[in-house]
């Protein structure tokens, strides 16, 4: 089962995705339809049906006409925190071989990312009950962070590069009681700065602070344990790059229970009412390629358990004047 959240007579509803052609429209929104099938101690899907109205629309005039919207939103983007990890990815078998064979090297001579990986390929897949390797963990930003499917992503004047991250994204609403639940999964473009990132490990932090795009469909449900998708930048109706990228457990250093833990152990990450879209980490950069994408460029990120492709062009925004703090 999948969901769309879409502008419809401007109000926020989700919609059931029936078929390429078409969604079925709910009476609400994903988040208060996540709350009641929490209130109610029933499935996200059971929730789902009894929500359903008799009203189907075009699912390609939404699309054409810029009215979808990202698959989890709130009212108050203050309480959507977008979050993630990095170096969860074993990567092709090649790259996986390259990745074990520097692992072997001493101790003192790995870098901080390899040691990190290396923590995640010993210690990322605990048993039931058992708490795994903390991972590498980032924070993008609010819900002003997040653009919508098919909208543009912004990059700012100050960026040294823009590049796509296709990913996983999982979708959590926090309960009353102050327990996270999943509503479900998105395709992910968490967008991030490599130049920054490459020039000092320690601008990571700076790196990740920029836009990003999930959606537009949410899975509900089991995530398959191996995904095949496909990432490819189209510039003026062509492909520039493009290349396939596989993700799900079995294609990762770390377990998703893993990586849940170790984010809302926090108690601050855990404050009702709040939800989190937090991105899993990818082994697939069009950047590693020395591809150097322009202003117009679309980012196109699919796999086909999540339905429609994730689709974003990049806008560069103009210089804006310094920022300078006033003193009160």
């Amino acid at each position: 089962m999948r969901l769309i959240q879409c502008d419809y007579q401007g109000q926020v509803r989700a919609a059931l995705v029936e078929s390429e052609q078409q969604v079925r429209l709910l009476d609400c929104d994903t988040y208060t339809l996540a709350n009641r099938a929490i209130n109610a101690g029933q499935s996200l899907s059971d929730s789902v049906t009894a929500a359903l109205t008799d009203t189907r629309l075009d699912y390609q005039a939404l699309v054409d006409d810029k009215h979808l919207l990202p698959p989890l939103t709130h009212s108050d983007p203050a309480h959507c925190l977008v979050t993630g990890t990095g170096l969860t990815h074993l990567g092709s078998a090649d790259t996986r071989s390259a990745m074990h064979a520097k692992a072997q090297a001493a101790e003192e001579d790995l870098t901080d990312s390899m040691r990190m990986f290396k923590l995640g390929v010993e210690g990322g897949k605990p048993n039931a009950g058992e708490i795994g390797a903390q991972p590498e963990w980032f924070y993008k930003g609010d819900g002003q962070c997040v653009v919508a499917p098919e909208a543009a992503i912004p990059s700012p004047a100050f960026a040294q590069d823009a590049g796509e991250e296709p990913e996983l994204a999982g979708l959590y609403v926090i309960g009353k009681d102050g327990l996270p639940w999943r509503v479900g999964y998105a395709l992910g473009n968490e967008f991030s700065d490599h130049v920054t990132e490459r020039f000092n490990y320690l601008w990571l932090a700076h790196s990740k602070l920029r836009a990003c795009s999930f959606g537009p469909e949410l899975l509900i449900g089991e995530l398959p344990a191996h995904l095949e998708g496909s990432s490819s930048i189209q510039r003026n109706g062509e492909s520039v790059w493009e290349k396939p990228f596989l993700t799900g457990e079995a294609n990762m250093a770390h377990s998703l229970a893993n990586l849940e833990y170790h984010h809302f152990k926090y108690p601050g990450f855990r404050r009702p009412g709040d939800i989190h879209v937090h991105f899993f980490g990818t082994a697939t950069l069009s950047f590693a390629d020395n591809i150097n994408v322009r202003e117009g460029d679309r980012f196109e990120i699919h796999i086909n358990e999540f339905g429609r492709a994730l689709r974003n062009p990049l806008q560069v925004e103009a210089d804006a004047p310094a920022v300078t703090v006033q003193s009160l």
